[in-house]
């Protein structure tokens, strides 16, 4: 078995998260009460649970003279992929808290990356290194 991933994380509205999750990400709709709902995105096991009110953010972060919230969660990609979802996000009309840029453009590091908020503000990262090796280089 491979590893995998799992986050539980708040939500408010259920149904505006199903949305979210499964239409504009394209993860696969899992398990579900009426008090929470499992997605897998990419094989990764993601579960929002209905809370009465969400917890405020923690702050910002600073990445190359950019804010980026803190705290977020998100996927490693590869390239194309990267890509193809930033174009799903953009005919969608999705709105980008970082728009989809390219890192270390032209050295080994090369990535591409974007932030993007689910309707209750949780905010991900998504991300592609042009070279995989180079992820963590």
């Amino acid at each position: 078995m491979t590893p995998r991933f799992h986050l539980a994380f708040p939500v408010t509205d259920l149904a505006a998260a199903r949305d979210f999750y499964v239409e504009q990400l394209g993860a696969r709709a899992g398990r579900a009460t009426d008090t929470w709902a499992d997605f897998d995105l990419h094989g990764h096991q993601l579960s929002a649970h209905r809370v009465e009110r969400m917890p405020a953010p923690a702050g910002l972060g600073h990445v190359d003279g950019r804010e980026v919230p803190i705290p977020h969660f998100g996927l490693v990609l590869a390239w194309s992929d990267w890509q193809a979802l930033t174009e799903r996000l953009r005919a969608r009309g999705a709105h980008f808290l970082v728009e989809p840029l390219v890192r270390f453009e032209g050295q080994p590091a090369e990535q591409g990356t974007f932030f993007i908020a689910d309707p209750d503000g949780n905010a991900l990262e998504f991300k592609a290194p042009r070279r995989d090796e180079a992820l963590f280089d």
